[in-house]
């Protein structure tokens, strides 16, 4: 066994700490690998083939490597081939290609035909028409609801079948799952039953994939045992992100042998949502009683501050393994926690700070939802600096919010058109009936709509004092530059009070609508026209498009928390720390949820090598925000970390700052790893510091505290 890994570590360069041996030489039965952030699992899985080929004689072709996402299987399968570069190639795969094959396999068997209605379909062939599920369930939502269903409505939707079918929820059961869209149980039943209606062909999505292949291993022995004869050693990678449905797959394919390596970090499971099974890993020994569990803690990707904090902020959480992360590499810099006073400042402040990086591919910038992206893409594009979209959010532009807003600036240049005053004129307080808006249609006169419906139309007084409001708020604001349009819009318009109407009717989220009418808000800034708006939205879209191909350039990675895992970064910022963001006002007061959001903080910290930043700001809008209450924990940990290393930092530099009256504008002093600097300027809680070629923010707490500064 040492043989190898001496052979290893000499021809690869490759020297394993005494768990990760562990885990290479523990070949049979059941193991499940309980790997911390940055802890090298992908290293060891691939050492762990090539130990069971080079020492255990196992042939490649018995061997199964399994994991969560295409990416992950394509980049296993390149480590694979670099450190056994003469060894033939195993079978790399996802769960969603096993499950597709054994499928094909049996629909095959039964002379069925079948059809695949999810991703980049093409065209079907054989005279079949082109099926995809999201148009499927388009129609279905019209007939059965009678309106048309937005895209917020459709992804929640399909978040609710994904979850329904991985969680091997019951058909009598599908109703006690809480979703907002209306009718939603109706229409899956509606959708099932649609892609059953052609006995002699399937109509298949993704997540139909994975349950018809576990009820083929329930039902038809001969080919379970086909496939359970093909191998004699199974690998599962980020484990933590297996639905019920997957897991249940993977158990029935290892019966016979129980040869089952599972790698995977309880602490990083982030997608509850769309079925991810965590309970699954915490009682692993109920499904395998004579498994090992073994621990991988030993972070090799960040400081020493950042590990610390990390650790000491997830195991808050209860349900989760006790194993404790920690690492031998330096401190750094501390962690930093900035607040501003609103999401502009704090778009200005990375910008500001990320320009002065030579190397924009060491730093990410991380935020929960996908509209914080739009508002960066604008700045950045702005200050030249490029970035990389790793998960855009391509229907902004097309989002009916956006659409609304330009319509109503339409309407400044013209208020003669019935077809852009139809599709407003709910959203604005004119009271005008669907009743109204049917019988204007027919009136061709080329007059102002508001005259016609003053003219033609008996009204109450109410109406036609807001109808005369409206008509005069529209000429007001021809002309206007587009940001001061948009507040009246929002306001005088009542733009944003049809809005609260509306989610409080139809149950949509009024963070996030809101949140675009911000962003919109932050891309109109110093637009000197409608028009040039207008033409900037067209611009960023097409910018969109280029962002999302610049993986592997030199550019600032923009990125969801939940896109973010497993990829490392020198620099992260995390952003739009806020409570009602992350955690969410959904996540509050249910504790699993809390658990969850604070895993994916915890995703978030640790994908930072050496600096780590986390952003909030104190209003949007007119409204007070609070910073997210996972930041608040994070600045107690720091506070009490430094309490006892303080007087020891200060006994080994009796020259550091002590009185914060030293720190003034113009004051030149000493950093300990950044060198001599001067002063900008001080703030009630930061101190601004040029250092060569670059400007530093520091806490001034934290200075003083630590002893990091001294006089020149």
């Amino acid at each position: 066994m040492q043989g190898f890994f001496i052979r290893k570590e000499q021809e690869l360069g490759v020297a394993l700490n005494e768990a990760q041996k562990q885990a290479v030489a523990h070949t049979d039965g059941a193991l499940l690998l309980l790997a911390a952030p940055g802890s090298g699992k992908t290293t060891t899985l691939i050492m762990r083939i090539g130990y069971l080929i080079e020492e255990k004689g196992v042939q490649p072709s018995r061997i199964k490597a399994v994991t969560f996402s295409r990416a992950a299987a394509a980049d296993m399968q390149e480590r694979y081939r670099r450190f056994f570069p003469q060894l033939p190639l195993i079978d790399f795969s996802t769960i969603h290609s096993l499950a597709y094959e054994v499928t094909r396999d049996y629909l095959k068997k039964q002379g069925v035909g079948y059809q695949i209605i999810e991703g980049n379909v093409g065209g079907t062939g054989q005279g079949h028409p082109r099926l995809h599920k999201r148009i499927i369930l388009r129609k279905l939502f019209q007939k059965i609801v009678g309106e048309s269903i937005t895209d917020d409505q459709l992804d929640e939707l399909t978040t609710y079948i994904s979850y329904v079918k991985n969680k091997l929820i019951p058909r009598d059961k599908w109703a006690e799952v809480k979703i907002d869209v209306p009718k939603a149980e109706r229409i899956l039943r509606g959708y099932e039953a649609f892609k059953r209606k052609d006995a002699k062909r399937l109509l298949l999505d993704y997540d139909d994939m994975l349950t018809l292949a576990n009820h083929i291993f329930d039902s038809d022995e001969q080919l379970l045992g086909s496939y359970q004869q093909r191998f004699d050693y199974v690998l599962t990678d980020e484990s933590q992100d297996t639905s019920l449905v997957q897991h249940a797959i993977i158990e029935k394919l290892i019966r016979p042998h129980g040869n089952l390596c599972v790698v995977a970090d309880d602490d990083q499971s982030i997608y509850s949502w769309r079925g991810a099974e965590p309970a699954y890993l915490l009682q692993f020994k109920e499904f395998y009683p004579d498994a090992t569990i073994l621990y991988m803690e030993q972070n090799y990707r960040s400081s020493k501050q950042i590990v610390d904090v990390a650790n000491q902020f997830i195991q808050r959480n209860r349900q989760r393994y006790n194993k404790k992360m920690f690492t031998e590499n330096p401190a750094r810099e501390p962690i930093q926690i900035q607040s501003f006073v609103d999401h502009r400042q704090q778009t200005t402040y990375l910008v500001e700070h990320i320009k002065q990086h030579g190397q924009f591919s060491d730093v990410a910038v991380l935020y929960r939802n996908h509209s914080s992206s739009i508002a960066l893409m604008n700045q950045f594009d702005r200050a030249g600096i490029p970035f990389y979209m790793k998960d855009a959010d391509n229907r902004f532009f097309s989002h009916w919010i956006v659409e609304d807003i330009l319509n109503f600036m339409r309407m400044t240049f013209t208020d003669k058109r019935v077809d852009i005053l139809e599709k407003i004129h709910l959203k604005f307080n004119g009271y005008i009936s669907k009743r109204q808006m049917e019988a204007l249609k027919d009136i061709n006169n080329d007059k102002s709509v508001f005259d016609n419906l003053l003219r033609y139309f008996q009204m109450p007084d109410y109406q036609i004092k807001r109808l005369k409001a409206s008509k005069n708020a529209f000429q007001q604001m021809k002309g206007m530059p587009p940001l001061q349009a948009i507040h009246v819009i929002r306001g005088k318009l009542g733009y944003e009070k049809a809005l609260e109407r509306m989610c409080e009717h139809l149950g949509f989220n009024q963070d996030y609508l809101f949140g675009i009418l911000n962003t919109l808000e932050q891309i109109a800034t110093t637009l000197p026209s409608m028009e040039a708006f207008a033409q900037r939205l067209t611009y960023l879209e097409t910018e969109l498009k280029r962002a999302q191909k610049r993986k592997d350039q030199n550019v600032v990675t923009f990125s969801t928390l939940h896109s973010a895992k497993g990829l490392e970064f020198e620099q992260v910022y995390m952003i739009d720390l806020l409570d009602g963001i992350l955690p969410s006002a959904s996540d509050q007061g249910d504790a699993a949820l809390m658990e969850e959001a604070a895993r994916l903080f915890y995703v978030g910290m640790t994908r930072a090598k050496t600096r780590l930043q986390l952003l909030s700001y104190q209003q949007i809008g007119h409204d007070k925000t609070a910073e997210s209450s996972f930041v608040t924990v994070v600045k107690e940990m720091i506070n009490r970390s430094e309490q006892r290393p303080n007087k020891e930092q200060r006994m080994l530099n009796p020259n550091a700052i002590q009185d914060r009256q030293q720190l003034f504008h113009g004051a030149v002093v000493k950093h300990h790893i950044f060198g001599n600097g001067s002063i900008l300027r001080v703030t009630d809680e930061q101190v601004h510091i040029q250092f060569q070629d670059t400007e530093k923010v520091l806490s001034i707490n934290t200075c003083l505290k630590r002893g990091l500064l001294e006089p020149v």
